[in-house]
């Protein structure tokens, strides 16, 4: 799973033709990295859907822009529009209920 920034967002996520999975996290954060193996494994799951990981802290701009007041967060965003989001740590199968 990749790691993207705001410089690759309009091209990764909004005029991406599949729909695209991105997980808002910051280094720090602790449910952030006990959903990254979950979000790792729907990548691999699911290879009709992008998967990104966009760093918060990195990129306020996109995290401003999308409301991210709580992390983990996770988009998903069909057609370059936001289809739906989740807050918090959650079970595999929810996320994969947005997809």
């Amino acid at each position: 799973m990749e790691q993207i920034s705001s410089a690759e967002w309009q091209s990764k996520v909004i005029d991406s033709a599949k729909p695209v999975l991105v997980d808002f996290f910051a280094t720090w954060c602790g449910p952030c990295k006990a959903m990254a193996p979950i979000i790792e494994e729907i990548a691999d799951e699911h290879p009709e859907i992008d998967v990104y990981k966009l760093d918060i802290d990195e990129n306020m701009d996109i995290a401003k822009k999308y409301g991210i007041m709580s992390i983990p967060t996770c988009i998903v965003f069909k057609n370059g529009e936001q289809a739906s989001q989740i807050i918090g740590s959650r079970p595999k199968d929810e996320i994969v209920g947005l997809l």
